[in-house]
């Protein structure tokens, strides 16, 4: 891949010049100055609307408090968007033009945003379907440190969006998609409006693999998973009815790459726990529970599924043993994969560290579930000895949704009561946020 960069800064003739902060030893427009925000246009073919796309933007962004940057990224054109955005950089301050040899939008964007030396990295569509009101506070939580990466979102509570019923439609259904198999926070992944602080972008970037329209939510992905901070922006949209984006391949692409990043996860191949330890928020506050409803949420999901395979393997079982050693082995297979289940799905603890003592904990709290279990059988042979299999399984039961209480509790309040408080480099972040809060 190859680029090339053309571009021009300093002061509009017949302008003021700007005043500067104090602290700072040379004008903050001053070519000699990094610029603090980088707001990039990615394009490609876009000869007609590229120029007052860049003119309004110039002109939105000259009025800022501090030094901007508008680069274009022209990823491959055809046509004479290079030309045209070559003359924006000769005649613009702060306008620079780049091009690269090959399409693809996250490669545009992370080829930009790799080498930017801006504090903060932004991107906006060509289309401006975003109103550049928002732009401001986009960035003003990553330039306080008070977020890492910030996105504008159409379905937040305060935004207002124009847009045709196809695309509302196909918008909603994708993220519904995350959120069940990636369990993001965030609600809009594909708004063209996005900002991320350089330090950040310096650790996530490297992981994205995704050079096409998924780039944006792998990122965002990577970021939340890394325990970092997304504020949400609403955002006022209207729709361009000349979007040129071919909403099928585009969909598909993104359903390929959801199932490359889950698998990605799920095999602990990413060094989410490293980017964690040294960008992550920190621990969480001593004295403030975890969320108790999703939790409760997850595990009733697993313990559904356990007491299903629970009943299955007793029934297996009872055909070649008796009811008491059929619910000790039924509940010993359901308990491994309880445990692990929970683990993942319920705690959120991935990767290996930890496993063999959390099974082992698991364990434990399984041989108190077979004690219920248990006790309540030989309760009902007891009363019953000719007790039907049905009658033992309904019993069986019962005693079950008593020892899961159980177990929820000691899982949450025992096994992985320390997955935050222990996790590798909680202090070191914990401290870097501390100072960061102190400046």
């Amino acid at each position: 891949m190859t680029a090339t960069t053309s571009s021009t800064t300093g002061t509009a003739p017949g302008t003021a010049p700007r005043p500067r902060p104090a602290a700072d030893p040379a004008p903050w427009n001053s070519p000699r100055t990094a610029p603090v925000l980088d707001v990039v246009v990615p394009v490609f073919n876009e000869e007609v609307d590229l120029e007052p796309c860049v003119r309004r933007l110039h002109a939105h962004v000259g009025r800022f408090p501090f030094r901007t940057r508008i680069t274009v990224a022209d990823n491959a054109s055809t046509d004479d968007t290079p030309a045209v955005a070559a003359a924006l950089a000769a005649e613009l301050p702060d306008v620079r033009h780049v091009r690269l040899e090959q399409k693809g939008r996250g490669r545009a964007l992370k080829h930009v945003w790799s080498g930017s030396d801006a504090q903060v990295l932004a991107y906006t569509d060509v289309d401006l379907s975003t109103d550049l009101a928002a732009l401001l506070p986009l960035v003003a939580g990553l330039l306080s440190g008070h977020s890492d990466v910030a996105i504008g979102s159409r379905l937040a509570r305060g935004s207002h969006v124009v847009r045709g019923a196809k695309r509302e439609f196909i918008s909603r259904c994708y993220n519904r998609i995350l959120h069940g198999t990636l369990r993001v926070g965030f609600t809009d992944a594909q708004c063209g409006f996005k900002a991320i602080r350089a330090d950040v972008a310096a650790q996530i970037l490297p992981l994205v693999e995704d050079t096409g329209w998924f780039f944006d939510t792998e990122v965002l992905v990577l970021a939340e998973r890394s325990g970092l901070r997304i504020q949400e922006i609403p955002v006022d949209w209207v729709d361009d009815p000349d979007s040129r984006v071919d909403i099928v391949a585009t969909a598909l692409a993104d359903l390929r790459g959801i199932r490359r990043l889950a698998g990605a996860i799920a095999t602990g191949r990413l060094p989410l726990k490293e980017i964690r330890a040294s960008l992550g928020r920190g621990p969480q506050v001593a004295g403030v529970p975890a969320p108790l409803a999703g939790q409760l949420t997850r595990f009733v999901g697993v313990g559904i599924a356990s007491t299903l395979a629970y009943a299955a393997l007793y029934l297996l079982f009872q055909e070649f043993s008796g009811a008491q050693v059929a619910n000790f082995l039924a509940l010993l297979v359901t308990a491994v994969g309880n445990t692990a289940l929970n683990r993942r799905l319920t705690f959120g603890v991935r990767g290996p560290d930890g496993a063999a003592r959390h099974q082992a904990q698991g364990l434990f709290v399984f041989l108190l579930g077979w004690a219920i279990t248990s006790g309540s059988l030989g309760l009902l042979h007891s009363a019953r000895p000719d007790a039907h299999h049905g009658v033992e399984l309904a019993v069986l039961t019962v005693a079950n949704l008593a020892a899961t209480v159980v177990r929820f509790l000691l899982l949450r309040t025992w096994v992985f009561a320390d997955r935050r408080q222990h996790r590798p480099g909680a202090d070191h972040a914990a401290g870097r946020n501390t100072a960061q809060e102190q400046a």
